[in-house]
């Protein structure tokens, strides 16, 4: 297996990098509308058959959406193990919350209307409700701590060890990007449930979904002001060696106030990212009021983007930062799998994606239109 040599170790290192940062933003929009139609549910649909529409809007697309999930996880586990490690041991009870609540909603989904007791719907309302809400609150949450440093660190035989609890991860910036979470994909949920919904459904979603997305403009702009004033930021202070050893700990690192908006100042396109994030939840709002769907959906779609890809320009090349031990900071350059395995995934990756993108594509044409309430009641055996 001479072939991985064609491509240059720094080189896969970056690409697997940046499929990381694709997979996230697949997962944000795709999934990302799933749970904040969720959220909107008890909110957009008053009677029965209102929130059975909301349901059957992402019905027939939310396990396709989640195929983006999985990606995610396994490419962190296959390329890049020391943050798998870290995260997914750090991050346990945050990351059992998102387990519980994802393994609520299928549940609710699909034993919601199998009774007509309205009693037993309104608890799978508020556990549809739930499944949207933690998952939407706690990613913001996790991006709110990895921006501000991890507690963890590597002894000699490069073991690792967390110091953090569950709760110190609830601290007032990591709760700010946990709110501009919330309100980036209750404003997407919106965008979704005006294109796919109509009449008092679609009003009400385009009015939650409007103040969603001011929500998410002032938010994300106040964690921007926040991150440049209070936050330390992480640099490498060592000779970088872009194609070492997966070995954190044989760098130099050190905190320093304002260094997270460096990248920007050095390479001016970067700022785009934060752009696109700001521009996008503005014309989200306009095309929500104006009941422009597809403009709507679109700059929600391109909001989300923004401020995903945001969280990655302003750190690279760090990954996972260390509070206790800012040389244990896991970066593009340290932290990766061998050449052999970014190389063997990369082909892997460029023979499925194209298919899973195919796929998803055509399921979405195929399921394109509205869902009314005449569907609904008309189709009580084969729908939600």
């Amino acid at each position: 297996m001479i072939l991985h040599t064609l491509i240059d170790y720094d080189v896969l290192r970056l690409i697997w990098w940046l499929l990381l940062g694709v997979l996230l933003v697949g997962f944000a929009v795709t999934d990302g509308f799933d749970l904040g139609t969720n959220i909107l549910l008890p909110f957009a649909g008053k009677t029965d058959v209102e929130r059975r529409v909301v349901i059957n809007a992402v019905g027939p697309v939310w396990e396709g959406n989640q195929v983006w999930l999985i990606l995610g996880g396994g490419a962190i586990f296959a390329a890049w193990p020391q943050l798998y490690a870290v995260s997914f041991s750090g991050f346990y009870l945050a990351m059992f919350a998102i387990l519980f609540a994802l393994i609520v909603r299928p549940v609710a989904f699909k034993f919601r209307s199998k009774r007509e007791d309205a009693g037993w719907r309104k608890a799978w309302d508020i556990a549809l409700f739930v499944s949207g809400f933690i998952p939407a609150l706690i990613f913001g949450v996790a991006m709110g701590n990895v921006l501000q440093g991890v507690p963890f660190r590597f002894d000699g035989a490069m073991h690792i060890f967390y110091e953090g609890s569950f709760f110190g991860l609830l601290n007032p910036f990591a709760l700010l990007c946990g709110l501009v979470s919330l309100a980036m994909l209750v404003m997407h949920g919106a965008t979704w449930l005006q294109l796919k919904t109509e009449g008092p459904v679609a009003d009400r979603a385009r009015r939650f979904g409007g103040f969603a997305a001011l929500a998410t403009l002032v938010l994300y702009a106040l964690a921007g002001v926040l991150l440049w004033l209070y936050v330390d930021g992480y640099r490498i202070s060592s000779v970088v060696d872009a194609t070492g050893p997966s070995n954190p700990l044989l760098k130099t690192a050190e905190t320093q106030s304002g260094i997270w908006f460096a990248n920007y100042q050095a390479h001016p396109w970067t700022l785009l990212a934060p752009v696109l994030g700001l521009a996008g939840a503005a014309l989200a709002w306009i095309g929500l009021l104006a009941r422009r769907e597809i403009l709507a959906l679109l700059a929600s779609t391109v909001s989300i983007a923004g401020i995903v890809l945001s969280v990655g320009a302003s750190m690279f090349p760090f990954i996972l930062p260390s509070s206790l031990d800012p040389r244990a900071s896991l970066t593009v350059w340290d932290s990766s799998s061998s050449h052999l395995t970014l190389f063997i995934m990369l082909v892997v990756t460029a023979i499925f994606m194209p298919l899973i993108l195919a796929y998803t594509s055509w399921v979405y044409k195929v399921l394109w239109g509205k869902v009314d309430e005449k569907a609904i009641r008309e189709e009580s055996g084969h729908a939600y």
